[in-house]
């Protein structure tokens, strides 16, 4: 089933195909699975596409051995303690997971012995990156897909460094483009459009279950051949790496500018009060939207109208002056869905009624 981050979880029907044509991606997010003294571990649950087709049965495949924990609530030290203890090489940790382990104080001291680690599911960003050198003592591999057509996009950095804000290449066996959501024509680099996948792939689903005319509307056929719609936005550079912008709902038009939230997100979580962090749009009625940032705050910190003019002026220090959050608000937790991505609908229902002035 999908994770529901835009309505209710659809049934994704896939073939028995699906666990080979899996293979390249997760063993590029891997740098290159199987090596000797591999074991992998997930705080994923087996029952989402991300801990099934991304870990477990790829790693029996291979003969990798499976460490087999999912905590009742995750925790970052008895992640790193699990890690540690039972010498776990290779994981695969949701970007939810990553920010809580990031935020501990004491993550930078861990010294974990790893050889991989690959993340998935939301953008990362340069903050992360940075701190997995550290803390885990690899670069963290990112990877992209959804549950109707899965590990299409991934880096390697056995291969090539990452770029921030790159989240990788298509993975060979997969043509992956940004493409006219409309007509399906594959456009030039550097101009935005829907991330696209080719038909037929072997991750591709069959259809959603029971429900053929969500299925066709996946989908868009043009001069370029027939591609399943990602419903996400991005942009092809050089060499063919690929950028994610953001879903097509998430993307927030303002005075003019199209912002994607994963730079916002990414930059709020450098400052040491941030936690976890999730931009949206709000109405305004000058601009048509505004920047609106939803943050948790790490241990020690307080919600105070000074703490939210720095977090303003921390992201308009280092970002474009029209992507800097003009609403800030604190909330005890961030609405995630099972599968670790932010429920930004549900942020957008906490939004004032009034516009902001």
């Amino acid at each position: 089933y999908t994770s529901g981050t835009t309505g209710n979880p659809k049934g994704a029907l896939h073939a028995h195909r699906v666990l080979l044509g899996h293979l390249p991606g997760v063993e590029m997010s891997h740098d290159f699975l199987p090596q000797k003294g591999d074991r992998i571990w997930t705080p994923a649950d087996w029952a989402w596409i991300g801990g099934l087709l991304d870990v477990l049965l790829p790693a029996l495949h291979h003969g990798v051995p499976v460490v087999a924990c999912r905590f009742r609530k995750f925790s970052a030290k008895a992640a790193a303690d699990l890690i540690r203890r039972l010498s776990v090489r290779n994981a695969f940790l949701p970007p939810t997971a990553l920010k809580m382990m990031k935020a501990d104080p004491e993550s930078l001291s861990w010294n974990l012995d790893m050889r991989s680690v690959a993340s998935g599911g939301e953008p990362l960003g340069a903050q992360l990156l940075d701190w997995g050198r550290k803390a885990l003592g690899v670069t963290i591999n990112e990877f992209y897909g959804q549950t109707e057509c899965n590990m299409v996009v991934s880096s390697a950095a056995s291969l090539d460094a990452p770029e921030p804000g790159a989240m990788g290449w298509p993975v060979p066996g997969h043509e992956v483009a940004i493409v006219d959501s409309q007509t399906g024509q594959v456009l030039p680099d550097g101009e935005e459009g829907a991330i696209a996948v080719r038909a037929p792939d072997p991750v591709m689903f069959l259809g959603y279950f029971n429900q053929p005319d969500a299925t066709e509307a996946k989908f868009v056929t043009g001069l370029d051949g027939r591609w399943l719609l990602t419903g996400d936005r991005g942009v092809s550079g050089d060499g063919g790496r690929l950028r994610f912008k953001g879903r097509d709902d998430d993307i927030i038009s303002t005075g003019g500018y199209r912002v994607g939230p994963a730079e916002i997100e990414d930059c709020l979580i450098s400052h040491p009060a941030v936690q976890m962090a999730g931009v949206v749009g709000q109405p305004d009625p000058l601009r048509g939207e505004i920047v609106a940032a939803f943050v948790t705050l790490c241990p020690g910190h307080t919600d105070t109208e000074a703490l939210r003019e720095d977090l303003a002026a921390h992201v308009r220090a280092r970002l474009a002056k029209y992507e800097y959050p003009r609403a800030i608000y604190v909330i005890d937790d961030m609405p995630v869905t099972t599968t670790g991505k932010i429920i930004r609908n549900a942020l957008r229902a906490r939004l004032p009624k009034e516009p902001a002035l």
